[in-house]
């Protein structure tokens, strides 16, 4: 494909790639998105809007660099707004040093070049402490398109949100507005007019945190949240065990993934000799009981890498992988796994995908692709490499690590010798050992912190996954964790949700109407198999009673009496004597006491390590409750041609010849006499000469006593059985 694709023209004037997208729009010749590529003439234009009349002999990389308020956003360790007047005078170096613009007016000509040549920028006065609405009327711009100009920065802000003098400084040259800061009068800055100056160092401050911890550092750089997605069996995990040099397939009952897991890795930064980047991962399960799971995942990445095998093409969890990718609104890198295998076809799963809106770039798409193979370590480079270069040309992820720290619970379980554990990636903030900290409806002061690894940690900024020792139960995966004041506000938030839940839950109970109870007395007929889970984790608990919910059937369903996380322990064996229960244990064992009890009462508990042995058990369980059907299996047929009557036996002989099959002592017999039925009932005596057989064959005589049955001479004689048929789910 001809033409420049537009991060690699950002990356080429050291600018973003939200700039060249906008300065392609201006000029009528919009882009899609940062990998699209776009005409040469189109790339020639945007390079002659950016270039600098200033510099007469511009060296040849840096030249491009002469945007001053552009590149001054791009290179952000350089502080662009508050160091203005000093690099004024040593300019011999490089173009970048006179660019940064003051927040004084006698700045303007610099910028006016790197401006749109249309019209030149105008001057505004505009105070040091301004709220986000009223800087939007200083300079005539909707609010809401501010506010999307700071989502695009990773700032929330809402519309009286204070504004720190260099952001206003940046926003306003982005509108091609000279913000020239106008400092107050005597008294007027209560709620840190003064102090806002003391952080000029960050050029990427932002918004002021309502309740900071400390002085705001604004939006930095943080590493990539990447999921991994896909079919079961496809290679995620062992793609990437690859990439961590780490064994952790190995731990997986029958190579399945079972539970999410979270690590961080530091891989070699393409653009630095030596610099070294994190990228964390969700390693996701690919099982269909796991889509809840896999939908979370996608709620909190940045990037969705979809494993796809090439021996086995695009498959139901695929699917189902990329619906949550696109429902979450991320971009999607496809990993062709397993390219090493003899009937490896990656060119029929690149077709597939085009099926489901998958657009690879080999077809003219936006879809990054790349051929892997986990086993043989082929391609990992190319896979890492296209994970930054996304993140660098369309998601730019930051995160404040000064404000009050904030996340989500990833997974969480009960350790027997630790209690509650919970994996919590950090989003905002940074978290500490001493913090209290709340989710869902439990609370906590973290006592312990350690990283993916097991290694101890004081602390945990944005995008890092870590595991918390200190709650007071166990947390639901997918909780939002917070970081509130004291450990007595924790159990207060806490403690106000529970109840809301419990409200929540009354409140939907609806009163008994005639129709409800018609319902019940329909479902009083529907048997049901009650349960009671204990599992390791959480997100298995969920994952099981998702896919027990699933199987449905109009005569037996399961009923859950009781769940939760940990070892069987003796109170649920209690509960399972009580409510005629099963227990199922999914990667726990019971407890000695409640091994002991169980036996005693004859309570059954069943261990598993894979999620599909328990389906199909459970499956069977159910289906043993159904109600037997019977099909009717014809054996045989006679004809009756003799009569003999025996009357100290209180009974009449038929004698007959088998003209078909067999008959069968204690078998059922219908008598037909011409078209109509005579007789039914079961064989009692079968005679062959004067010996009592079991059974006679086709092509022999009998003498046949069925009770109370009157032959007559040309009668035919059916006989057959009834057998029982296994039903099954």
């Amino acid at each position: 494909m001809s033409g420049v694709r537009v991060y690699d023209l950002a990356k080429e004037l050291r600018i973003s790639s939200n700039e060249v997208l906008e300065r392609l729009k201006e000029l009528g010749r919009p882009a899609k998105v940062a990998s699209s590529a776009i005409p040469d003439a189109d790339a020639d234009a945007v390079r002659r809007q950016f270039a600098s009349p200033a510099p007469v002999a511009a060296p040849s990389s840096p030249g491009n660099g002469a945007a001053p308020a552009r590149n001054g956003s791009a290179t952000a360790p350089t502080a662009p707004a508050p160091t203005a007047p000093a690099p004024s005078a040593p300019a011999p170096r490089a173009p970048i040093s006179p660019a940064p613009a003051a927040p004084k007016a006698p700045a303007p000509t610099a910028p006016a070049a790197g401006a749109p040549a249309k019209e030149p920028p105008r001057t505004v006065d505009i105070p040091s402490v301004v709220t986000l609405k009223d800087f939007a009327d200083k300079i005539g711009v909707p609010a809401p398109t501010i506010q999307k100009k700071l989502m695009g920065l990773g700032v929330l802000a809402s519309l009286n949100q204070k504004l720190h003098p260099d952001v206003v400084t940046r926003l306003a040259k982005s509108y091609n507005v000279i913000a020239n800061i106008v400092a107050p009068a005597a008294p007027a800055a209560p709620t840190g007019g003064p102090a806002m100056p003391a952080a000029p160092a960050a050029p990427r401050v932002a918004v002021v945190a309502p309740k900071p911890r400390q002085k705001a550092a604004g939006p930095v750089v943080r590493p990539p949240v990447v999921t991994i997605m896909g079919h079961v069996d496809h290679g995620k995990t062992s793609l990437l065990d690859a990439i961590r040099h780490a064994r952790v397939a190995d731990g997986e009952f029958g190579g399945i993934t079972q539970h999410i897991g979270a690590y961080q890795v530091e891989v070699d930064d393409p653009d630095g000799k030596g610099k070294k980047r994190a990228i964390t991962f969700l390693d996701t399960p690919g099982h269909e009981a796991f889509t809840a799971m896999r939908a979370r995942g996608a709620q909190v990445t940045d990037i969705a890498v979809l494993v796809v095998a090439a021996d086995d093409g695009v498959m139901p969890q695929t699917q189902e992988a990329i619906q949550h990718a696109k429902a979450a609104g991320v971009p999607m890198i496809v990993a062709v796994n397993k390219i090493d295998k003899e009937d490896a076809n990656p060119t029929r799963v690149l077709t597939q995908l085009t099926e489901y809106d998958v657009m690879p770039e080999a077809y003219g798409g936006d879809v990054q692709t790349v051929e892997v193979s986990a086993k043989e370590n082929l391609g990992l480079d190319d896979l890492l490499e296209k994970i930054l270069l996304v993140t660098d040309a369309e998601i730019e992820p930051k995160a404040d690590p000064t404000v009050a720290a904030t996340g989500t619970i990833i997974e969480a379980r009960l350790d027997k010798g630790t209690g509650p554990v919970a994996t919590v990636l950090v989003e905002q903030g940074t978290l500490k050992m001493g913090d209290s900290v709340v989710a869902g409806a439990t609370f906590g002061r973290i006592k312990a912190m350690m990283d993916d690894r097991g290694q101890r940690i004081k602390s945990a900024g944005p995008a890092f996954p870590a595991v918390l020792l200190g709650l007071n139960a166990v947390p639901n995966a997918g909780d939002r964790l917070e970081v509130v004041k004291d450990e007595k506000t924790a159990r207060q938030m806490a403690e106000e949700r529970t109840s809301e839940e419990r409200s929540e839950r009354l409140a939907a109970r609806r009163p008994v109407t005639l129709e409800d109870l018609q319902r019940q007395i329909k479902q009083g007929e529907v048997k049901e198999l009650n349960l009671i889970i204990k599992g390791d984790v959480q997100g298995s608990l969920e994952a099981i009673r998702q896919s027990l919910e699933k199987i449905d059937h109009p005569e037996v369903r399961v009923h859950f009496i009781a769940s939760g996380v940990g070892p069987v322990g003796k109170a649920d064996v209690d509960l399972a004597a009580a409510s005629e229960a099963l227990i199922v244990a999914f990667n726990v064992r019971p407890d000695t006491e409640a091994a002991r009890l169980a036996e005693a009462e004859h309570i059954e508990i069943r261990e598993y390590r894979v999620i599909y042995d328990l389906i199909d058990d459970v499956k069977k369980a159910m289906a043993g409750l159904l109600d037997p059907i019977f099909e009717e299996a014809a054996l045989g047929k006679a004809e009756v041609r003799a009569i003999f009557k025996l009357p100290r036996a209180g009974g009449i002989i038929a004698g007959c010849y088998v003209t078909d099959g067999r008959l069968q002592r204690g078998a059922s017999v219908r008598v037909r006499r011409g078209r109509a039925l005579a007789f039914e009932g079961k064989i009692d005596t079968l005679r062959r000469e004067k010996d009592d057989v079991r059974e006679v064959a086709q092509g022999y005589e009998c003498g046949v006593l069925v009770p109370d049955y009157d032959p007559a001479e040309g009668d035919i004689l059916e006989c057959y059985e009834m057998r029982k048929i296994e039903r099954t789910l």
